[in-house]
């Protein structure tokens, strides 16, 4: 059985997307400073069937190749599905189970690569590692993380940390109460442009 791993770029003072993000302003005013790593190296990395190539640096890329190869499904909410304009159909990771409310029916058709949850976030999970089998699930939603960690159902945080500053947008790690979460160290891997940090979730 393969894990449940969260991983996303989040800036130094801790948002995944400036102000005012929207479906035609995903990554919020600014916000596209997270993703300058992804852009700056010269090690490609395909992903999302080989429609987008990364060109990352050689420390970047090996972390990133071997993590896509770990995933086997993935799990989003309906906003970054939204903004991401689904992904054309190709998301970074397949099988792709997201979280909402209503179900886009234009989605749902024969070789369709998304299933749509209605029943939440556990429900969205279980199903998604059903369809891993041995490989991982992935999230990549804040809000997904924020109900997972509190569900108890997150194995591993990946963070890859950008050297940038937004001030105020959408927090990765807001909505968590007063829960208190204890969490080890897997790696700190400082890589041009990025620092790629790993954590443990103990339980």
């Amino acid at each position: 059985m393969g894990k449940v791993v969260f991983n996303i770029t989040m800036s130094l003072d801790g948002f995944v997307a400036g102000p005012n993000d929207g479906l035609e302003n995903g990554l919020g005013d600014g916000g596209d400073r997270l993703f300058d790593w992804y852009f700056s190296g010269d090690t490609e990395v395909p992903i999302s069937d080989g429609r987008m190539v990364l060109k990352v640096s050689a420390q970047s890329a090996e972390l990133l190749k071997a993590a896509f190869a770990s995933y086997g499904a993935g799990v989003w909410g309906r906003r970054t599905f939204d903004i991401a304009h689904a992904w054309g159909g190709h998301p970074p990771g397949s099988p792709a189970f997201i979280v909402t409310h209503t179900v886009p029916q234009e989605w749902v058709k024969e070789g369709s690569p998304f299933t749509f949850v209605t029943d939440g976030v556990e429900s969205a999970i279980r199903q998604a590692k059903e369809a891993a089998g041995d490989k991982d699930v992935v999230i990549a939603t804040p809000s997904i993380l924020q109900q997972a960690l509190k569900a108890k159902l997150v194995d591993e945080i990946y963070v890859d940390v950008a050297p940038v500053l937004l001030g105020s947008g959408v927090r990765l790690f807001d909505h968590l109460e007063t829960k208190q979460f204890e969490l080890e160290r897997i790696h700190a891997i400082e890589a041009p442009g990025v620092t790629h940090l790993g954590f443990r979730v103990v339980k």
